[in-house]
């Protein structure tokens, strides 16, 4: 497979090929690999000496598992692998739990970078399952007998910091960058995966608040938290090549640095949440307790925000300073106005253009990314929630509801999402605009786009195509939304990257036909997506999965944040009732801040004695 895969490599093209007039006559230069900032001469294409999962004994506490991974960690130093390249993943089963992925991240330094997170979908959703040995689940004989032993629970979630290695390109992400990131993955080792984000459009003009992201960045994290739905898994990887000068010494003191850094688990919180915990057992110290935890504060090795001063409530609450919206509403109308007049008069016909709007919130207080997205799991039924930060970078969360792609093994797995409307307040009044939603005649236009297009482009790549159901309700906390199920099933493995390449953009995020819808949003949107409606998710070697990185933000360092959504514009658009669809996608995050006008805040905060800037 290696060889035809390296015979097909020249005739491969690169996400959003030359098409772009910005790169016009510009060389592609492939992904040349990076292990913790090192590269070397073309060692990159060479099968690695050694690919393995060692698991050890199952524990009962997650500290148990930590204590096992240092003796580890201690025995592969001793007696190192005697090869020039690898990589090795040690795991330790926790039989009793052990916590959750998010709260284990929640934990760790803020300073930890990189740092990771993905979750399956709560309905339907997956990130894969492994075998009774760490494998990946096996196809099933003719009889219904599996042909390895009985399988693992899923993986629910998973969290991850440190590098072992990651990969970082400038230049559209390529069917040789995918080599080189499959190179440190085999489907004997499922839950070596490398987890990352694909811009939306790799020809644009990046923003600084994007800068460190490139074109595509994927890690194989050091340390590692994977919660399955029954119990859970500590691991940690080490992988070196010295053709890419990062030798097995460098690697090893990396991951040391890295292990003495973390904390095994939720159990063993900062000081500051323990704080949390004492404040709900008595209330009586609470005004102690405060003047404790704001001492501690200061002093904590885990960068916890202040955002955990507020009692009794584990959702970050923080006043806006102030709210701008990218476009403003005049300047959407104005672009929807112009999308709507070249639908009509288009040649080749536009159909539909996606447009988005970037908000953008000043907040009073610093808000931690992790507290966020947990507080957003609350929101996270039937979606994925992810983060993705590199180091220097902010953080990109988001809570999706939809699926890019799901390949296990050659199944390939997909679907249609279009249509937007609000849930109900009653039962009755919630299947009542369902039905208006099932049956309207533009949501009914948008969604046949996409779900067609989807289906056309699985048949160019993919047999024994199915859609069904080919129209249903996926019904979310704050909305519903119009989905179709597709399946197929591809010729070989290599073809991963071209389902990849195919489904991204879909119409339900750039439009349709794509290259005049993404020429449209290049000329009319005021910043740049980066990452937002991109694919986000990971690879491993026997499964792979891909969210579209909708409902999503980005969190930088100080009191900023970046909240991205998107409308679908068709024939019988309304500007208005988009622009408020935006709203309503946007919520989620905003709802989970105490939103007042400047002038409210600061009167408020007069009254209190203080000036707020």
């Amino acid at each position: 497979m290696a060889a035809a895969a390296a015979n097909s490599a020249v005739r491969r093209l690169p996400f959003a090929a030359a098409s772009s007039r910005r790169h016009a006559g510009a060389m592609y230069r492939p992904c040349s690999l990076s292990m913790n900032g090192c590269g070397g001469g073309g060692g990159e294409q060479a099968p690695l000496a050694i690919c393995e999962t060692r698991t050890l004994p199952a524990v009962s506490t997650a500290e148990s598992a930590a204590a096992q991974l240092g003796s580890a960690v201690a025995a592969l130093n001793a007696d190192p692998p005697r090869c020039r390249s690898g990589i090795i993943r040690v795991e330790v089963p926790i039989r009793e739990g052990g916590g959750e992925a998010i709260e284990w991240l929640q934990a760790q330094r803020a300073a930890l970078l990189p740092r990771c997170f993905f979750s399956e979908r709560a309905a339907g959703g997956h990130l894969g399952s492994t075998g009774a040995d760490g494998s990946a689940s096996p196809p099933f004989s003719g009889n219904g007998g599996s042909l390895r032993r009985p399988r693992r629970p899923p993986v629910r979630s998973v969290a991850g910091v440190g590098s072992a290695v990651h990969f970082r390109r400038s230049d559209p992400f390529a069917f040789r960058d995918w080599r080189s990131i499959k190179r440190f993955l085999s489907t004997d080792c499922p839950l070596i995966r490398a987890y990352g984000a694909i811009r939306f459009d790799a020809t644009a003009i990046v923003s600084p608040e994007w800068k460190d992201y490139g074109s595509f960045y994927f890690v194989v994290p050091q340390v590692e938290f994977d919660e399955l739905e029954e119990g859970s898994i500590l691991a940690m990887t080490i992988a070196w090549d010295d053709s890419l000068l990062w030798t097995w010494q460098e690697a090893m003191d990396e991951l040391q640095a890295t292990m003495l850094q973390t904390e095994p688990s939720n159990s063993m919180e900062s000081p500051v949440l323990q704080m949390e915990k004492q404040e709900s057992q008595n209330s009586k110290v609470k005004e102690v307790l405060v003047e404790k935890k704001i001492k501690l504060m200061g002093q904590s090795q885990n960068g916890i925000s202040p955002l955990f001063l507020k009692l009794n409530d584990p959702c970050p609450k923080a006043n806006i300073i102030s709210l701008n919206h990218v476009p403003t509403k005049a300047s959407w109308d104005v672009s929807v106005v112009k999308a709507l007049q070249m639908i009509k008069e288009s040649d080749p016909e536009l159909v539909k253009v996606v447009l988005a709007r970037c908000n953008r919130y000043i907040t009073d207080i610093g808000i931690d990314p992790i507290a966020l997205l947990a507080c957003l799991k609350g929101e996270g039924q039937n979606a994925y929630q992810f983060c993705i930060q590199p180091p220097d970078a902010p953080a990109f969360i988001g809570n999706t509801p939809e699926q890019l792609f799901h390949r296990k093994y050659l199944s390939i797995s997909t679907e249609a999402l279009a249509g937007t409307r609000a849930r109900g307040v009653t039962k009755s009044e919630d299947i009542q605009i369902g039905q208006d939603l099932l049956f309207s005649p533009k949501e009914n236009i948008e969604f046949t786009i996409v779900r067609e297009s989807i289906r056309n482009k699985l048949e160019n790549l993919c047999s024994k195509i199915l859609v069904k159901p080919s129209k249903s309700l996926r019904k979310l906390p704050r909305v519903q939304h119009l989905s179709a199920q597709l399946s197929a099933t591809i010729r070989n493995e290599d073809d991963e990257f071209d389902i990849l390449k195919s489904l991204h953009p879909s119409p339900a995020v750039c439009g349709l036909p794509t290259e005049e819808a993404r020429r449209f949003i290049e000329e009319n949107e005021m910043f740049d997506r980066g990452m937002y409606a991109g694919p986000v998710g990971w690879f491993g070697g026997a499964e792979s999965e891909f969210a579209v990185g909708i409902r999503s933000a980005l969190l930088g360092k100080g009191c900023s944040m970046l909240v991205y959504a998107g409308a679908g514009i068709v024939e019988g658009t309304n500007p208005t009732s988009e622009w408020k669809e935006l709203d309503l996608k946007a919520s989620q995050f905003t709802r989970l801040l105490q939103y007042q006008e400047p002038h409210i805040y600061y009167q408020e905060a007069k009254n209190m004695g203080t000036t707020a800037i």
